[in-house]
């Protein structure tokens, strides 16, 4: 059996290396959502793995003050260009340093966690009464893309599009968040939620998304170009574009 997400370091640290790029193509979080995590009246916000912001900013648009932390200090300087307070640093040792926060949210992130001990270290920043909200964007291509696409991944990237949360997969990473609260004794029940929408993507913008996925980042460079050349040309071969279905799934947790 493989490792599981959080020990896989080569992937958790992959983004930096294309950290503008990562914020400029990476979908954002539909409305219903932020909706979802300021029903309770959160004001001061924690954000886990912040990553560039993309999550953070909605949440500074509704009016919340918002502190990141993020392992990756490329990835964190263009949150701060954002005017995001970020703190460089592995969540499952970050020290709260008695500060309490009345929402702590980890968008797309809290798979490179250790489950357990992060629910932990949340908990030890929620006030009691707090909300502890994680949550994924998954996607799921049109048929007519998938069998485009699906040919191209067993030829030259086999076991990619098996496993990409882009191509209709769902890991264990639902289930583990959900195993993690309950271990750490600190919450009442997981609830879970899920919000539907849908993003349309050029051949360059669906490119450019995939070149910043860790199961692409760890291709070696002229196996994934040699990819993403071939996934290019298929779909500009089928007219260019295409609307992309997209599930967000949502875990809220309050702290006892």
């Amino acid at each position: 059996m493989g490792r599981v997400l959080f020990e896989d370091r080569s992937r958790a640290e992959s983004f930096g290396a294309v950290a503008a790029r990562y914020d400029r193509v990476r979908p954002s979080y539909p409305p219903a959502l932020v909706d979802a995590l300021l029903a309770g009246g959160a004001r001061s916000v924690l954000d886990v793995g912040c990553g560039t912001g993309i999550a953070a900013a909605l949440l500074v648009a509704r009016g919340c003050a918002v502190l990141g932390v993020e392992v990756d200090a490329r990835m964190a300087e263009l949150a701060r260009a954002k005017s995001l307070e970020v703190e460089v640093g592995r969540f499952e040792d970050w020290d709260p340093r008695e500060r309490r926060f009345d929402l702590v949210t980890s968008a797309q992130a809290w798979h490179w966690i250790d489950p357990r001990a992060g629910a932990v270290r949340a908990a030890k920043a929620l006030r009691a009464g707090g909300l502890l909200g994680v949550f994924w964007n998954y996607g799921d291509p049109p048929p007519h893309v998938r069998e485009l696409l699906s040919p191209i991944y067993a030829r030259l990237g086999p076991g990619v599009e098996n496993h990409s949360v882009l191509f209709g997969n769902r890991d264990a990473r639902v289930q583990d968040t959900l195993d993690g609260l309950a271990a750490a004794g600190a919450y009442g029940p997981g609830e879970t939620s899920q919000f539907a929408w849908s993003q349309r993507y050029d051949t360059a913008s669906w490119l450019a998304q995939l070149s910043t996925h860790s199961d692409h980042r760890v291709l070696p460079e002229e196996r994934r170009e040699r990819l993403l050349d071939a996934v290019g040309e298929a779909l500009d071969s089928a007219g260019g574009s295409f609307e992309m279905p997209y599930e967000t799934v949502l875990i809220l947790a309050r702290r006892l």
